[in-house]
């Protein structure tokens, strides 16, 4: 059978997202017996041990389905972060809130605005329903320019995406530039502001920052809001594939209506109530992102090299002209280095390494300056 005399026509083109090939898979495929991971922002600390225990005990309830509703993460959650219950949306991580927005709420005949270099995930969504994407140039600072997205809103705009801090520029937007972006925005051709779906993926390491703006605050304010929080940075529990969001109720009961029904397994409800209630999870991973910026910081000085200062737990850094993205990408592979090539994202010259522990950190350093030297280039 030809498939693709019955595929949609706007996922005939449709390219598989490039995660971030496992430690397993690198050491097998280049014969490397030690292999660090500093592509894909994890938490090198690990989870709570009380969400380590939490799930241990979840085991002896694996016969049963999980509760549709994920009653007890909910309250958690709500506990933690001061929301009420029927404005939390869950997700089996952000990727499927991401999807479950497009599926309820994109036509063919919207346009949904991004930024350039953003969370590549948002473009795909738009393509998977056959929206157009509408891309804005960042500013200089390789930041989100939002008076220029709110002016390239149109009658046809359905949808904006603004990750707060950016993934993978580790920049952000304040308080006052956010708000005044909320306020400018026009109605659609739906009579309605478009909405605008905050994603927070980094909120607890960007939250320190005293003029960042924490989406959840606004909800009540503006019902055209969605804001995007996961457990799979700080808290460390990305394998289990856990993500949640606030919105108005009105968007989360139609999100509910189309939502899987099982879609939070046992564990990640276990898992997230747990963790989400252990402040030290988060003092901890703050802490070490705090110390060990400063030392990646200091070593990319000294090797010369631009960087964009993070409000994240990764760096982004410009390894052009010495070498392109790419080929740093692979060098550090080969010896045993995953970071993470941004061809993807349109920024060729640059390659994102997370903040890792200061020993991971030491490695990936010593590793850079290998490759810089076999470059010919002065340090």
């Amino acid at each position: 059978m030809d498939a693709s005399k019955i595929i949609r026509k706007n996922c005939k083109g449709f390219e598989p997202y490039a995660a971030g090939k496992p430690v397993s898979e690198i050491k097998r495929e280049l014969g490397l017996k030690q292999v660090i991971k500093m592509a894909s922002n994890e938490n090198p600390l690990g989870p709570s041990p009380k969400a380590v225990s939490a799930m241990k005990k979840a085991l002896t309830g694996v016969l049963y389905y999980p509760d549709s509703n994920s009653y007890a993460l909910k309250k958690a959650i709500s506990a933690a972060c001061k929301a009420n219950v029927e404005n939390i949306i869950l997700g089996a991580g952000s990727d499927e809130i991401i999807e479950l927005i497009a599926k309820v709420f994109f036509e063919p005949q919207d346009e949904i605005v991004m930024s350039r270099h953003a969370f590549i995930r948002y473009a795909m969504a738009a393509q998977l329903m056959g929206s157009k994407a509408v891309v804005v140039d960042m500013d200089k600072g390789l930041r989100h320019d939002l008076p220029a997205m709110a002016r390239a809103c149109t009658k046809k705009t359905n949808a904006v995406f603004i990750a707060n801090p950016n993934n993978p520029t580790g920049t952000y937007n304040t308080v006052k530039e956010f708000e005044k972006f909320m306020q400018a925005l026009p109605k659609n051709a739906y009579g309605v502001k478009p909405l605008v779906v905050l994603d927070e993926a980094y909120f607890e390491y960007a939250s320190v920052n005293k003029d960042y703006p924490d989406g959840r605050k606004y909800i009540s304010k503006y019902p055209n809001l969605i804001v995007m929080r996961t457990f799979s940075k700080i808290h460390a529990l990305a394998g289990i594939r856990l993500g949640y969001a606030f919105a108005s109720s009105g968007i989360v009961d139609f999100i509910e209506r189309t939502r899987p029904p099982f879609n939070i397994n046992v564990f990640a409800q276990a898992a997230g109530a747990a963790s989400i209630a252990d402040a030290g999870q988060v003092i901890k991973g703050r802490k070490l992102v705090k110390q060990e910026s400063k030392y990646i910081y200091g070593e990319l000085k000294k090797l010369n090299l631009e960087y964009v200062p993070t409000a994240g737990n990764f760096i982004l850094v410009k390894t052009a002209p010495r070498i392109s993205g790419k080929d740093f990408f692979k060098a550090m592979l080969a010896k045993g280095v995953i970071v993470r090539a941004m061809d993807e994202y349109e920024l060729y010259d640059w390659a994102r390494v997370t903040i890792g522990t200061h020993a991971q950190n030491v490695l990936m350093m010593k590793k850079f300056k290998e490759i810089l030297k076999n470059t010919g280039e002065k340090k």
